[in-house]
């Protein structure tokens, strides 16, 4: 056992391999009862040394069926997390020693948009990265979709006017929370990356347009999830009303009394399923331009100020698309142009239809399904882009980078898939390394062992230092427009500029993101 002192107590973690963990120690108090919906207030303080070696709650969500349903029923660690509650304000820290070493820190946000996921979940186990590196993680659980995001603005009470943000709340209190304590688990207060894949890092372009969030974090790497807008608050109160609508109710006090079960199937029912409003035009819960919290975009149409001065490492996978659809039932055995029919009548949407054609001329042997799939896929790959450049217009300094890699998995079919560079970059790809992981088999090829040293390395250097570059790689230049240097992780890695500059053109004039 490993004892460590925060702001509001004394708490005990345990040592595996070297490595000290802290599991559920609060950042905030439970926002249950007078608090819910209501912005995070600080922790409640305890005596005694509070035990900190369970899996705390994550918060309560609808059910998002696994891609690859692949692990042993059998087995307890394949429960990805063990109990969901709205008490769930919590982090949990890796770290080497609990000593006064100054090592850099790197605050880890999950997936799964704005309505589902877990900082608890075994694949972000942090232990393998603190190995390797000598620094300090820290993975967070926040409030998601109606819980943290449901906009109720306009009814008169200060405590529910920013509700459309209070997800993004946490995670600034969460931030503070690293700025008053990780000194005491062995971690620089003064050199903070966040870091966080597909939901997790559009919560961190989020973050990059907080005012509040200022000089809590000094870099971020954004993976797969470039956001570059909010969500309007003429389409947040829409999603609220439908919200009430559906539950039949009037008042936010009628709300706050609701069992918590019955607000989560309301918004699965108001979204059209746990990840809606991921793409589409229907309803959205999801970080807001409500004046108070988020005051514009933050990329658009500029890096917002407080963007600035953060150095950036943003990149996206080959094959995004294949990973997203690979869930709808019998998509492999339409027709193309029925697959295309599904995916845009009732998960993306058309925005991209009128692209579709245009792929054409570059994937000539492509059917319209794998053109559009591609269009979906460079959405965020231009999205990721388009934020490099304004942060470089505004004076900044960004990186650049794609992951290559194609498992043998399932004969090859998914490409470099979404999520393919969260094992890689926590370093959790080893099948003896002890972390269950939802992709374990996405990480049995030859090329792995290499990559996962190179990508953790760049990720490792970045919060280290501010540079991704390191020694298992090619010399890695900064972003810039005239160059758009990109750092290809795959069979052979190393420096592409500009690659797929021909359907990088396909897109002039619209910026992509999610």
């Amino acid at each position: 056992m490993v004892e460590a002192q925060t702001t509001t107590g004394w708490v005990r973690g345990f040592v595996r391999d070297g490595i000290a963990t802290f599991r559920g120690v609060p950042y905030a108090a439970a926002p249950t009862a007078e608090l819910r919906f209501c912005p995070p207030q600080p922790a409640d303080p305890w005596t005694g040394v509070r035990d900190a070696t369970a899996q705390a709650a994550a918060c309560p969500q609808p059910a998002l069926p696994r891609l690859f349903d692949k692990l042993d029923p059998a087995d307890p660690t394949a429960k990805f997390v063990e109990r969901y509650d709205e008490d769930c304000l919590t982090v949990n820290v890796f770290t080497p020693a609990v000593d006064s070493a100054a090592r850099p820190v790197m605050v880890w946000l999950h997936g799964g948009w704005f309505s589902v996921g877990s900082g608890n979940e075994p694949c972000y186990d942090g232990s393998n990265l603190c190995r390797m590196g000598d620094v300090v993680v820290v993975t967070v659980n926040h409030r998601l979709g109606a819980l943290g995001f449901l906009s109720l603005a306009g009814c008169g009470d200060d405590r529910f006017e920013s509700s459309a943000n209070h997800g993004l709340l946490d995670i600034v209190e969460a931030l503070k929370w690293v700025r008053d304590n990780i000194a005491q688990f062995g971690g620089d207060p003064a050199r903070v990356t966040v870091f966080g894949e597909s939901g997790g890092a559009a919560k961190i372009s989020m973050l990059l347009g907080v005012d509040q969030a200022r000089g809590l974090f000094h870099r971020a790497i954004v993976q797969s999830g470039p956001m570059l807008r909010a969500v309007e608050i003429e389409r947040a109160n829409a999603a609220a009303a439908a919200l009430f609508t559906e539950l039949g109710i009037t008042s936010i006090q009628e709300l706050r009394e609701l069992p918590v079960a019955a607000i989560i199937d309301a918004q699965n029912t108001v979204l059209g399923g746990p990840l809606g409003g991921l793409y589409g035009d229907g309803p959205q819960m999801a970080a807001t331009i409500d004046g108070r919290i988020i005051e514009q975009h933050p990329f658009d149409p500029a890096a917002s100020p407080p963007s600035h001065g953060v150095a950036l490492l943003i990149g996206s996978c080959r094959d995004e698309a294949s990973m997203m659809v690979a869930t709808v039932p019998g998509i492999d055995s339409m027709e193309p142009e029925r697959q295309v029919k599904l995916l845009t009548d009732n998960v993306f949407g058309h925005a991209l239809d009128d692209l579709v054609e245009r792929y054409a001329a570059t994937r000539p042997e492509a059917s319209v399904a794998e053109r559009f799939l591609a269009a979906v896929t460079d959405q965020i790959r231009i999205g990721g882009i388009t934020m490099a450049e304004r942060a470089v217009a505004a004076g900044g300094q960004a990186h650049m980078y794609r992951v290559d890699h194609v498992p043998s998995v399932y004969g090859g079919k998914l490409g470099a898939p979404h999520t393919i560079d969260v094992g890689f970059a926590f370093a959790n790809t080893d099948a003896d390394a002890g972390v269950t992981s939802p992709n374990r088999g996405l990480y049995q090829d030859r090329d792995v062992s290499r990559l996962t040293e190179e990508i953790s390395g760049a990720w490792i250097a970045f919060a280290r230092n501010g540079h991704p570059g390191h020694a298992g790689l090619q010399e890695w230049p900064s972003y810039r427009p005239e160059r758009r240097s990109t750092m290809i992780f795959g069979p052979q890695s190393g420096i592409v500029d500009d690659p797929e500059s021909e359907e990088r053109e396909i897109w002039r004039g619209r910026d992509g993101g999610m």
